[in-house]
């Protein structure tokens, strides 16, 4: 495909644009660690809930999105359901007001924190380190899989070349150049850096995304589509079975990909994301850069109200855009993807549509946007994980008297060293869905029994999470390599039971350490769940204090805001699909849980400390 000038123009001037920011905030981040890896807990909540959503906007999950939406309709809506996507919700209800009452700086941290310094604590402490170090070197290999995919079917130039006997394929050329100017300024940057430029990518691919929406509303009629499209693809709801049949329609091989997926049983499916939903999202983020973000605000309360601006400014744009892309991709894309034979990579849908559909000038928005979403994303990352090695290894066990400027410099080199090993797994990644399923459903799979159990029980120990969190990365390694043909959302449960028996067992070998350190973090972060014996300590020896009665309430909120997210996922959809009166109860559904979260949950803000 041969690009306009325009459109090189466009992508040009926004690669030298954000590199140019980052670099000119860089300097900000030299001060010290706090700085560098949480802009010093200055940055505006607004500001980082911008950054949160930008970062969440990624390439790799979007052309997975239009993927599944092209192949299981309305019902793809629930799939995202694998991470699961409203783990938001329970951040900004109350987890994220509850992990910022911490004062501290990685996830790793926290750790000593809840169980204070003992054998166990310190256990704890290395073992989500080495989370924290996999799951980033995961995503990035996820992240440079997606981009090389992405850049290769929509870019006219072939950067392939031959060095060593070993054959570098465009793809991955292409993953490499963006990946290179990626960390450039994170690496450089810090927080400073990703944050404003997360927020300059996040304006340029909701702009994107409003623009492909247009484009495919004017191109495709509703008629075309349910021409298209087999008997129950527009239904959101299902039953036990998924009983979408694509054999009498243009796409035939679809079904293939269905019966690839599993997830032909999809009843069983929504129980098990259900399930794992509720478990991995009570257990709350990941060390990451979500957590970054909401360590990083200045009060519990904007870290709350950060958390919630991240729905409220991703879902409509974003899936204005895919569901635009996935109609396009079924009405007018036939002979391309037919030519692709019985192997449909439906991961293509999403760059092919945009070379032939988008006119000049949109065309380079779109490029940049996507940029902007995979640099974003990518950026997130590679700043986050850094400081589970400078600040929870070296500084705290290691060198603990380090100046500020030998831990920037050791950040900066961490970051680097993270991105070459991300990228090397990059160069032997498998597909995205493959990717997507592990990284959701086994990986996570072990980390959720632990880290449920931190938050609401009083008895449980460091070493009791030290051998959950170890049990769990177990089971998910060893079905990883060696059972790869069973869906990994119908291994959660096994995973999930071995990470618990390790957490029981852990917790009772011995009696409960560090019970100050264990008061001190009940007192602070003031949590609901079974805290009695801590409760009543603290109660003793503190009569004003006021214990956390918020359960109900805070239950309410998160099936309110469960409900008021998916509005946002399918109003979109309905409306491409000409669907008026699904598209105005789902409006209606939205005013509605927007009023009662306005109620129940922002109004009770102000009395958060």
């Amino acid at each position: 495909m041969a690009l306009d000038f325009w459109d090189i123009t466009i992508v040009a001037a926004y690669i030298v644009g954000v590199l140019l920011l980052g670099f000119y905030l860089s300097r900000r981040a030299s001060k010290n660690l706090s700085s560098y890896f949480l802009g010093g807990n200055q940055l505006r909540w607004y500001y980082l809930g911008l950054s949160n959503a930008s970062g969440m906007f990624d390439i790799s999950g979007t052309m997975w999105t239009v993927g599944i939406l092209f192949v299981y309709g309305l019902k793809s809506a629930w799939l995202p359901w694998l991470w699961p996507v409203w783990n938001q919700v329970f951040v900004f209800v109350y987890l994220a007001i509850w992990m910022r009452r911490s004062n501290v700086m990685t996830g790793a941290e926290w750790i000593t924190f809840r169980f204070g310094d003992g054998k166990g604590a310190k256990l704890s402490h290395i073992i989500i380190v080495i989370f924290a170090v996999i799951s980033v070197l995961g995503f990035i290999a996820y992240f440079f899989e997606g981009i090389g995919k992405y850049s290769t079917a929509i870019l006219p130039w072939d950067l392939g070349f031959e060095i060593l006997g070993y054959q570098i394929s465009s793809a991955k050329s292409y993953a490499l150049i963006v990946c290179g100017l990626t960390s450039l300024y994170t690496i450089k940057g810090g927080m400073h850096s990703v944050v404003a430029t997360e927020v300059m990518q996040f304006v340029v691919m909701t702009i994107a995304c409003i623009g492909v929406g247009i484009v495919a509303y004017n191109m495709v009629d509703a008629g075309a589509v349910e021409a298209i499209v087999p008997r129950g693809w527009k239904e959101l709801f299902f039953g036990w079975n998924l009983d979408l049949d694509w054999s009498n329609t243009a796409f035939p091989q679809v079904n293939s990909k269905i019966a690839s997926d599993g997830f032909d049983l999809f009843g069983l499916l929504f129980v098990l994301m259900v399930l794992k939903g509720i478990l991995a999202s009570t257990a709350g983020p990941v060390p990451s850069y979500d957590m970054q973000r909401i360590l990083a605000t200045r009060t519990p309360a904007e870290a709350a109200k950060m958390s919630f601006l991240t729905i409220c400014v991703l879902y409509l744009p974003r899936y204005f855009m895919i569901i635009g892309f996935t109609v396009l991709a079924l009405v007018l894309m036939r002979p391309e993807i037919m030519a692709m034979g019985d192997a449909i990579d439906f991961e293509q849908v999403l760059p092919l549509a945009i070379n032939k559909f988008l006119p000049v000038g949109l065309k380079g928005l779109m490029l940049a946007g996507f940029l902007a979403a995979f640099m974003g994303t990518f950026a997130a990352f590679v700043n986050s994980a850094p400081a589970y090695i400078v600040n929870d290894i070296y500084k705290k066990y290691i060198n603990p008297s380090a100046t500020d400027k030998r831990l920037v410099l050791y950040s900066i080199l961490s970051s680097l060293l993270l991105v070459v090993i991300g990228i090397i797994f990059g160069f032997n990644a498998g597909s995205l869905n493959q990717l997507i399923l592990w990284l959701s459903s086994a990986l996570y799979g072990g980390y959720v029994a632990a880290n449920v159990l931190k938050w609401i029980w009083w008895r449980f120990t460091g070493m009791g999470y030290f051998w959950g969190m170890l049990f769990g990365l177990i089971a998910s390694t060893i079905k990883l390599f060696f059972f790869p043909e069973y869906v990994d959302i119908f291994v959660f449960p096994i995973i999930l039971l071995f990470s618990l028996f390790g957490c029981i067992i852990g917790t009772y070998l011995r009696p409960l350490p560090n019970r100050d350190q264990v008061k001190v973090f009940y007192r602070q972060t003031r949590p609901w769940g079974f805290w009695g014996p801590i409760k009543k300590e603290v109660m003793e020896e503190d009569p004003d204090f006021l214990p956390n009665k918020d359960f109900k309430r805070d239950s309410f909120n998160i099936v309110i805001g469960i409900i008021w997210q998916m509005a946002q996922v399918v109003i979109p959809i309905y409306f491409m699909l000409r669907e008026n009166t699904a598209m105005i109860i789902w409006c209606g559904v939205l005013i509605l849980t927007s009023a009662l979260l306005k109620k129940y949950w922002w109004n009770h803000l102000k009395n958060v400390s």
